[in-house]
C-alpha cells in the first residue's frame, strides 16, 4: 500500500474519503441502519414467480417499520438468489473515487449475476445489468456463483462452486472488473479449491482463505448423508496467497470440520486469525498463522447433537449454517438451524470462546413439534419458543446481519430451497420470516424484539423464502479493512 493510500485509509491527508469507514471500531459509531435488503426466493417453492430483492424498513419511528416497502423482481425464473456483496466497501476507504453503489446478486442455480443500483433511490433499488451464465461458462468454465467480495482495485471477486455439470472439480473464483465485465479466473492455473463456498481475505497477512460446501450435483438434489461418505462434500479450508492466487495450503478439518460454510477473519486487519462454521459437525473452527507463515486450525466451539425421537436419525446435529463477528471482535454469533437456537460467545480470547447468550427462536424440537429430545436425566423435552405478534416461529434461525454498533441482530430462516423443503416443509408452504434480536453488548445476552416481525408468508405473490440481508451502508459480513 503506497504512502498516500495508507494515509487516506487512516482517514488522514484528505478531505473526502471513499466508501465505508477508516477502521472497524470507527464503523461501530456509524449511522443506525434504516433499510435492509433481503434476498427473497420463489425458486423451488412451486410458485412460478421470479426471485426478488425486498427492501425492509427497519427505522423504529417509521410508519412502515418492519414492513417490506419495495420489491425488485428479477427478469427470469429459477435463479435461487443466495448471497450478495458490494462493488466497493471499506477496503476502498482510501480511494475517494470509489462509492458503494452496486449490490452484486449471484444466482446459485441459474448462474446469472445481477447488479443492482442502490444509490439512485435506496428505498427503490433497480436492476443495472446482469451477466448471463453462458458468458461466464464460455470465458471461465465456472458455474454456480455464490459469494462476491469487492477488492481495493475496484474489481469484484465471486466464488463459484462447480462447473456446468455441477462437478466440484470445476470450482474456482470469477474476477470481474469495476464495470462488471469478466476478466477471467482469479486463482492461478491448477490452483482451484477442492470444493467452493465462502472466502475472506486479510491483506496485511497476504492471505485469502476459502471454505467448501460440496458438489452442486449433490447439494442441489437435497441432503443425503451417503453423499458425505462418498466424498461429495467438503471438509477443507484452502489457504491462498493474496492477491496472487496461489494455493499454498489445504487444511483438512476431518470429521470435526464437515461442511465448512461461512468463514470470517477477525475484523482487525492486524490479526492473523479467524473462524469457520462447520455445518454438519456443528463446530466453529479457529484458524491461525504460525511463526513459519503456515496456517493451523483447532476446534474452538462444539455443539453436541441431540438424541431425538420421531426424526429421520436418532441424533440431530445443531447444523451451524451462519455466523458472524461483531466489528470490535468481542462477540461471535452463530445459528443452529435444526436445534433452533442462536448463540453469542465472547471471543476476546479467540482460543477460549465463552458462551454469553442463547435464545431459541424456532427449530425442530420446539413445543408443538412431533420431535422430542432426550435429556441426560432420561426424560423427553422440547424447547420453549416465543410467539411474535401471535405468530408461531417457523423453521430455524439461519442467516444473520448485525447492526454496526452490535446491538441488533437480524435473523432470517431459509437455508436453500431444496433443503428447506426437506427439513422444514412448512417454510416452503407458509413462507419465511425475519426477526430482530436485541443484544446486550456489556454483559452479553440475547432477547427477542416483540415488535419486529416481517412475515414473508404474506407477500403479494405468495409465501417467499428469505435469505441473506445487506444494509445500504455496509456491514460486518461484507466490509474488509486493508
Amino acid at each position: 500500500m503506497g504512502t498516500e493510500v495508507a494515509l487516506k485509509s487512516q482517514g488522514e491527508g484528505c478531505c473526502k474519503s471513499g466508501p465505508g469507514h477508516a477502521s472497524p471500531l470507527l464503523a461501530m459509531s456509524g449511522p443506525r441502519e434504516e433499510l435492509i435488503y433481503v434476498a427473497a426466493i420463489y425458486t423451488g417453492t412451486g410458485q412460478a414467480k421470479p426471485d426478488y430483492l425486498a427492501t425492509v424498513d427497519v427505522e423504529p419511528s417509521s410508519s412502515t417499520y418492519a414492513c417490506v416497502i419495495h420489491r425488485l423482481p428479477m427478469p427470469f425464473l429459477g435463479d435461487e438468489l443466495h448471497h450478495s456483496g458490494w462493488n466497493s466497501c471499506s477496503s476502498c476507504y482510501g480511494d475517494p473515487s470509489c462509492e458503494r453503489r452496486y449490490l452484486i446478486l449471484p444466482s446459485l442455480l441459474s448462474g446469472r449475476i445481477y447488479v443492482i443500483d442502490t444509490k439512485t433511490n435506496p428505498r427503490e433499488p433497480f436492476l443495472y445489468k446482469f451477466l448471463e451464465p453462458a458468458e461466464v461458462l464460455e470465458k471461465t468454465g465456472l458455474a454456480y456463483p455464490h459469494q462476491p467480495h469487492c477488492l481495493t482495485s475496484g474489481d469484484v471477486l465471486v466464488s463459484c462452486l462447480g462447473d456446468e455439470d455441477g462437478n466440484a472439480e470445476g470450482s474456482g473464483f470469477l474476477l470481474l472488473d469495476s464495470e462488471f465485465n469478466i476478466k477471467g479466473r482469479w486463482e492461478k492455473d491448477g490452483n482451484s479449491p477442492l470444493y467452493g463456498y465462502d472466502f475472506w481475505y486479510q491483506p496485511r497477512h497476504k492471505t485469502m482463505i476459502s471454505t467448501s460446501w460440496g458438489a452442486p450435483a449433490a447439494f442441489t438434489k437435497g441432503f443425503d448423508l451417503k453423499d458425505v461418505s462418498d466424498g461429495l462434500y467438503g471438509k477443507h479450508l484452502h489457504v491462498y496467497s493474496w492477491p496472487e492466487g496461489e494455493l499454498k495450503q489445504i487444511l483438512d478439518l476431518g470429521d470435526t470440520g464437515l461442511l465448512p460454510l461461512e468463514v470470517r477473519f477477525l475484523h482487525n486487519p492486524d490479526k492473523a486469525t479467524g473462524f469457520a462454521g462447520c455445518a454438519l459437525s456443528s463446530t466453529i473452527v479457529r484458524f491461525f498463522k504460525n511463526e513459519d507463515e503456515t496456517w493451523s486450525h483447532e476446534v474452538a466451539i462444539s455443539v453436541e447433537p441431540l438424541k431425538v425421537e420421531n426424526w429421520i436419525l436418532p441424533e440431530m446435529p445443531g447444523l451451524i449454517t451462519d455466523f458472524l463477528i461483531s466489528l470490535d471482535d468481542r462477540f461471535l454469533y452463530f445459528s443452529n438451524w435444526l436445534h433452533g437456537d442462536i448463540r453469542q460467545y465472547n471471543i476476546e480470547d479467540p482460543k477460549t470462546p465463552v458462551l454469553t447468550g442463547q435464545l431459541h427462536v424456532g427449530g425442530l424440537v420446539q413445543k408443538g413439534s412431533p420431535v422430542f429430545a432426550l435429556g441426560e436425566d432420561g426424560n423427553m423435552f422440547q424447547f420453549d419458543v416465543p410467539k411474535i405478534k401471535g405468530q408461531r416461529l417457523r423453521g430455524g434461525p439461519q442467516m444473520f446481519q448485525l447492526s454496526l454498533d452490535g446491538k441488533r441482530l437480524y435473523v432470517t430462516n431459509s437455508l436453500f430451497s431444496v433443503w428447506d423443503r426437506q427439513f422444514y416443509p412448512e417454510l416452503v408452504e407458509e413462507g419465511s420470516h425475519m426477526l430482530q434480536i436485541d443484544v446486550d453488548t456489556d454483559k452479553g445476552g440475547l432477547s427477542i424484539n416483540p415488535n419486529f416481525f416481517v412475515d414473508f408468508g404474506s407477500e403479494p405473490d405468495g409465501p417467499a423464502l428469505a435469505h441473506e440481508m445487506r444494509y445500504p451502508g455496509g456491514d460486518c459480513t461484507s466490509d474488509i479493512w486493508v
